[in-house]
């Protein structure tokens, strides 16, 4: 039995110094898009986390497939832009990419790994 696994990314961003409350600002513009337009739908799961001293963001996202992601970043692809003027990002991919998406993806700091065994 093979088991259908969701489309998981990893994004971690590096805030630059000065800019949390920004860019925390446009982390609540994208949650309001995705759950305009993306909740019940590819989006399963897309939540932000803030260590400690708030310097470092990681969300955590999981998706249907390639074309649930590809549409999320549709969505917030306005945003994007202005995550990358005041931190560092870098990401991890986990599952079944597709090659449209990982032509998407290409020139950012990805990983990709593929799903090998677990429940």
């Amino acid at each position: 039995m093979s088991l259908v696994k969701p489309l998981q990314l990893i994004a971690h961003f590096t805030i630059h110094p000065g800019k949390t409350d920004e860019f925390k600002k446009i982390v609540s513009q994208c949650i309001e898009v995705v759950e305009a337009k993306e909740a019940g739908a590819g989006t399963l799961q897309y939540d932000w986390h803030f260590n400690a001293d708030q310097s470092e963001c990681k969300v955590i996202e999981a998706y249907r497939n390639s074309e649930a992601v590809l549409e999320h970043a549709a969505n917030i692809g306005p945003y994007l832009g202005q995550f990358f003027e005041i931190s560092t990002f870098s990401g991890e991919v986990f599952g079944p990419a597709s090659e449209s998406l990982k032509k998407a993806l290409e020139g950012m700091d990805i990983k990709y790994y593929e799903f090998e065994s677990g429940l």
